[in-house]
């Protein structure tokens, strides 16, 4: 967008942006466009050691502090939980500066910001986001989600994860898996059944639980790509406060449909330089093996080029609404409809390069994308209850029969 079509508070907010990240951040490096430049990896797929990882959270955690107290952390929250009161425009406007600027990876609040703190917001006590909000923006906190388990996953309302009346709480023992960035976060936000007696969906409770707690074990999970950015956690007769109830008792499953809404909504966030976005290395690769010219490989990329493109508008669409609608299932599903594509198609391009490194610049950095693509099918609710929920519940169509009991 152009600078004229700006309104003044809009250019001094960009300046101040701009002002903030000359002092605390470097400009991107410049690099040449063409086979062989800029870095050999790509912002889908890429999954870092353990090592790696922490020492990332810790230079990320440093930054967003910074960030925040300089009112930039939380653009679009409410003053009263440490947020700037800000239209969700400003979002894009700083976003647009920051995209030329070498930044931490922000991988590890993803969860936090934007699933689990939206949340806080729509279901939290006043007590809940007073204590959570502001220190999650700032990165003084970090959040994940306990959901599935090993025989809860798609089916999410058939959690055995147990909640039993103690007072003025709730003892909460059970087994969770999947989840995402576990071993560094503080809170997780976890479904438990309360009421074993009363019908599968309503016996349901979110609560928020101490990650950090002596009955929670966290232990990590290694997947195809080699990665270990999923982890088993152990609950065992941990206390949650009646304060730390998202909603009501028996209000579990209405809380995880806003999280889950929130999950496949952000699929739609993800940024990426042209040097590691996959779509534009695609691209480059198609071209840089002389494909540029066959027909189904220029039918196909331009697929995946539209999705990409559909997804970001969808997204932004759909920004600044509050809780999330229909657009969520949808930018689920092609998210993950693309990442699949994205792999098969470079795997048509390349061949055995993909398979086995030889050492050749942007061959073997698409194995881990490839890999990884199957877990984009199931994170937040397979393709197929995504298929369901837009046939049942936005489009009106009749329900998919069930079986007999």
């Amino acid at each position: 967008m152009s600078d004229q079509r700006r309104t003044p508070d809009e250019t001094a907010f960009q300046d101040a942006v701009r002002a903030f990240l000359d002092t605390h951040a470097k400009p991107l490096p410049e690099w040449e466009e063409g086979w062989g430049n800029g870095p050999d990896e790509l912002s889908a797929g890429a999954e870092p050691t353990r090592e790696e990882e922490l020492s990332m959270v810790a230079a990320a955690v440093a930054f967003r502090r910074e960030l925040f107290d300089a009112g930039f952390g939380w653009l679009t929250g409410p003053p009263e939980y440490g947020g700037a009161g800000r239209a969700q425009r400003y979002q894009e406007l700083f976003d647009e500066v920051a995209a030329d600027y070498e930044l931490p990876s922000e991988a590890c609040f993803i969860v936090g910001h934007h699933i689990v703190a939206p949340t806080l917001l729509a279901w939290g006590t006043p007590e809940v986001k007073e204590r959570y909000l502001r220190p999650l923006y700032r990165g003084d906190l970090i959040a994940c989600q306990l959901f599935s388990e090993p025989e809860a996953g798609s089916d999410l309302a058939g959690v055995k994860s147990r909640g039993v009346r103690d007072g003025d709480g709730w003892r909460v023992s059970g087994q969770k898996v999947w989840t995402s960035g576990g071993h560094y976060s503080d809170i997780g936000e976890m479904l438990v059944r309360t009421d074993p007696d009363a019908p599968k969906h309503a016996g349901l409770t979110m609560l928020m639980v101490d990650m950090h707690d002596p009955g929670v074990e966290v232990r990590p999970l290694r997947q195809l790509t080699g990665g270990e950015a999923f982890n088993e956690v152990f609950v065992d007769d941990v206390f949650v406060p009646d304060s730390h109830v998202l909603g009501k008792p028996g209000d579990g499953w209405k809380v995880a449909m806003t999280t889950l809404g929130n999950e496949r909504a952000s699929m739609g966030y993800r940024t990426a330089s042209p040097a590691t976005d996959p779509v534009e290395r695609l691209l480059g690769l198609i071209q840089h093996f002389g494909l540029a010219g066959d027909p189904h490989i220029r039918q196909e990329f331009a697929r995946i080029a539209i999705r990409r493109d559909v997804i970001r508008w969808t997204a932004a669409r759909a920004s600044g609404r509050g809780e999330p609608g229909a657009e969520a299932s949808i930018i689920k599903l092609m998210d993950s409809e693309n990442v699949r594509a994205i792999g098969e198609l470079a795997g048509r391009v390349l061949g055995p390069r993909m398979t086995a490194d030889t050492g050749e610049w942007g061959t073997y950095v698409w194995a881990e994308l490839a890999l990884s693509a199957p877990s984009r099918r199931i994170a937040g609710g397979t393709d197929e209850i995504m298929r369901n929920i837009m046939a049942e519940r936005i489009l009106g169509l009749p329900r998919e029969p069930r079986p007999l009991t």
